[in-house]
């Protein structure tokens, strides 16, 4: 028996402190019949770009949208808060007042019920407008513009949101440019009755105490109007509060900052700074809670500002604070999920006569530019003109998936392109992996990135596969003819810059898609966000308990601080129905352990009250660093599940190590090389050296890096892929990590320059 000493006291404490809290609310959330698997949360709960978004409950459901800017604004639907899921979109792409540039579109977006309709309120162009319909999956109707009260002596702006009052009046909360802010009462038809609360004391110019005091939103508690309200983009939310609803200073309470900017974990956020809050909405049980949206940190801040969840806890004297969004399980609200599934991208087969609201369009595009009725279980996607492209988006805000359709398309001229993109949110730069012809007019398969380039050329004019893999920051491409053999084209593309970008003008994060470009049609059959049969990366989960990341070094990370009872999901895995997929035979995991290991549960779509389709030790491998592959039967498993691993032991231990895992079927061959069994599979001679290297591998890599021993990258080149390489660094003597990687593996091995 072997008891891991370099476990910390504070990740065992916090671990308890939390299985504690697990048992406390267990009997409660039992009243709904809760998994264990849905009693805990981990943010982001809308992965993906969900800008200024809002809050509205309705009965027993909860609904959000916001900003969305280029892409067409989508409404997200809910039962638990934590689970949610696109069910409409109030705003049409083909409305003719849209925009079609980067960061234009619509601004700021609130939901709200109201005399027996669904009421959408939103900004274009620094105009107002609202949409109605009867139901919040539509169909909505056209934008009607919302007239500027002659009382307000400054526009309506933007960001703005309702507040509906016990009287049932309600109130359009305004703010226009730093210095302008306040409360237009509205009438039955939405419009302005001329009744307006100016607040122009609250941030005065010249100095603007509260720099922009944006995005403001109201709700009532205990008697008290609250208004809160963001600093700006930078960070910080601030809230004061009155008795009356009024314009009178006097009457506000300043109450300071909203979120509990004391809480001992906010520097080592994921998520940090946060604000532009919803309003607060009380649940059945008097606990209260809002959304919010925020940009992760550094090199992730490109795929938006993300959509959080935070519970708000009012003190002794009514002063709201809001739980700091830090990087830990949140005890969920006790409300019942209602089945559905979590928010990622959702596989689609198109077998509507309707787009699914998940899909946005990147700016105007007019009706005919896209069909589903055109040929049964296809979309068609036109480009908008010859130098127009035409893209069908979702929103991108997980590190690791894998997109796939499959795809007709006959280009005329190398003019023509179609398939997979990832594009940054100013859409200036873009992943597609795409077909299309070349100078020679070949029929190719396009994977490029900026000036990298990559192309294979396609024997056959027939129907062609392709597969887009993101492992963190570096994106592969494949195509197949069959779905069953896949041939990789060129190299892994490292897409940093897209991650990481963001700016203060046009705001929207990364999308991920389908496009056509030139002047031909092009037909997809479906889209797979997550294919059950490519590698799933375990150091990402969308949702854990008592998990960690951590680094074997080098480039590599790995799911880390497993113990008996933790758990890890991972969302969207799409196993097929039998038809573009053999069925699944096993599952395969790459994990080490030096204790006596343990063993990983298998469920579909929550833990004990979903379906358990698996069971797999995992045996002591050596070394933590000694990656090896376990395998067990699988059961028959069709469509599109969130995959639970639950991981079991002995108490106390630190189990195993996670890598990575993968469904695996006998007939299938994925052109994708397995992850050897041992990281270590690579010889390096002479070591020492006097500066030459001679490089073996079990395997084929493209990327040679050589580190310091203080972990900085100190050479670096890209490659041929080959089993062998020849190196002549060009270094100070010393001692050195050399790491080869391959498209879905490393090895490392230490070496002495000097004699």
């Amino acid at each position: 028996m072997h008891i891991n000493t370099k476990t910390s006291v504070i990740q065992m404490l916090m671990q308890y402190i939390i299985a504690f809290l697990i048992v406390a609310a267990t009997v409660t959330f039992s009243s709904f019949g809760q998994s264990v698997s849905f009693q805990t949360y981990m943010n982001p709960v809308i992965p993906g770009d969900h800008a200024d978004c809002t809050l509205t409950k309705v009965g027993n459901d909860y609904y959000t949208t916001g900003s969305s800017f280029n892409p067409t604004p989508v409404i997200y639907h809910s039962t638990d808060l934590v689970h949610w899921q696109a069910i409409g979109r109030p705003v049409s792409a083909s409305w003719t007042g849209y925009g079609d540039t980067p960061g234009g579109g619509c601004w700021g977006g609130h939901m709200v019920y109201y005399n027996g309709q669904y009421w959408h309120f939103f900004s274009r162009a620094n105009t107002m407008y609202h949409t109605k319909a009867s139901d919040p999956s539509g169909p909505w109707s056209n934008p009607v513009r919302i007239n500027n009260p002659s009382t307000l002596p400054y526009g309506l702006g933007y960001d703005n949101s309702i507040f509906i009052d016990d009287d049932n009046k309600w109130y359009l909360v305004v703010k226009n440019g730093q210095p302008n802010n306040g409360i237009v009462e509205l009438n039955a038809n939405g419009q302005p009755t001329g009744v307006v609360h100016n607040l122009a004391w609250l941030n005065p110019a010249p100095n603007y105490p509260f720099s922009w005091a944006e995005g403001p939103v109201m709700w009532k508690h205990n008697g008290y109007y609250y208004y809160a309200f963001a600093r700006d983009l930078s960070g910080g939310q601030k809230v004061m509060r009155s008795k009356i609803l009024t314009a009178e200073q006097s009457h506000w309470e300043y109450l300071g900052d909203f979120f509990n900017e004391n809480d001992p974990l906010k520097n080592s956020s994921l998520f940090t700074s946060p604000n532009h809050v919803s309003p607060v909405v009380a649940l059945p049980d008097s606990t209260y809670w809002v959304v919010h949206p925020l940009y992760a940190k550094g090199e992730w801040k490109g795929q938006g500002r993300q959509g959080l969840l935070n519970q708000v806890h009012y003190n002794d004297n009514d002063r709201p604070i809001a739980d700091y969004p830090v990087n830990k399980a949140f005890i969920a609200p006790r409300l019942p999920s209602g089945g559905i599934p979590w928010m990622v991208p959702k596989s689609d087969f198109f077998d509507s006569a309707h787009l699914h609201p998940e899909w946005s369009w990147m700016g105007y595009t007019p009706e005919s530019k896209t069909s589903l009725t055109d040929r049964q279980g296809w979309l068609r996607i036109s480009p908008k003109s010859t130098t127009k492209p035409n893209r069908v988006v979702k929103n991108d805000g997980e590190h690791n998936y894998s997109l796939m359709t499959r795809l007709e398309f006959m280009p005329a001229s190398q003019a023509d392109e179609a398939g997979l993109i990832i594009i940054r949110g100013d859409e200036q730069q873009q992943v597609k992996l795409s077909s299309t012809k070349n100078e020679n007019g070949d029929r190719i398969v396009r994977f490029g990135y900026e000036a990298k380039q990559f192309e294979a050329v396609v024997e056959s004019d027939g129907i062609i596969w392709l597969k887009m893999i993101r492992n963190n920051h570096t994106i592969y491409g494949y195509f197949s003819h069959d779905g069953l053999k896949w041939q990789q084209v060129g190299q892994g593309i490292d897409i940093p810059e897209i991650d990481s970008y963001s700016d203060f003008s046009t705001f929207t994060g990364t999308r991920q898609g389908l496009f056509s470009e030139g002047s031909k049609d092009a037909y997809f059959d479906f889209y797979i966000y997550r294919d059950a049969f490519s590698p799933i990366q375990a150091e990402w989960p969308a949702n854990q308990l008592g998990n960690t990341k951590s680094s074997l070094g080098f480039g590599t990370y790995v799911l880390d601080q497993i113990h008996n009872n933790d758990w890890a999901m991972y969302a969207g895995v799409e196993f097929g129905d039998g038809t573009y997929y053999p069925k699944v035979d096993s599952v395969e995991f790459i994990a080490s352990s030096v204790t006596e290991g343990g063993y990983i549960e298998v469920w579909l779509d929550s833990i004990d009250s979903g379906t358990k389709i698996a069971e797999c030790q995992i045996r002591q491998t050596g070394s933590w660093s000694t990656l090896k592959s376990f395998t067990a039967a699988v059961g028959n498993v069709v469509g599109r599940h969130d995959v639970y691993l639950r991981f079991k032991g002995q108490d106390t231990y630190r189990l195993f190590m996670l890598d990575s895992f993968q469904f695996v079927s006998s007939t299938q061959t994925t052109g994708i090389p397995e992850v050897s069994n041992e990281m270590s599979t690579m010889t390096v001679y002479p070591n020492p050296t006097s500066g030459k290297l001679n490089i073996h591998a079990g395997f084929d890599f493209h990327t040679v890096d050589l580190y310091n021993l203080n972990g900085q990258k100190v050479h670096s080149i890209t490659v041929e892929k080959s089993h062998n390489q020849e190196l002549h660094p060009k270094l100070a003597n010393g001692i050195y990590m050399l790491k080869v990687t391959g498209d879905n593996q490393s090895a490392f091995s230490k070496v002495v320059i000097g004699n």
